[in-house]
């Protein structure tokens, strides 16, 4: 397993921890939307995409960013 998928999967399994730190990420964001994205990848990256205007692969860009600097 690699190791985005690894910090992937701690930020899936502690989402409610994480939120902040999204939110600091991403402002645009709802408090609706981090419920609907429930730590689901595909799910913040669609968010992202319908807030911000992102191509996918852009959306998919900064996540993987972001995730970089946990």
């Amino acid at each position: 397993m690699s190791t985005a998928q690894n910090t992937w999967d701690r930020i899936q399994g502690n989402w409610k921890q994480f939120t902040g730190q999204v939110k600091q990420q991403w402002g645009e964001l709802t408090d609706d939307d981090l419920t609907v994205i429930d730590g689901k990848r595909e799910e913040l990256a669609g968010r992202l995409q319908e807030r911000y205007g992102y191509a996918k692969e852009q959306a998919e860009r900064e996540i993987d960013d972001w995730t970089s600097r946990l």
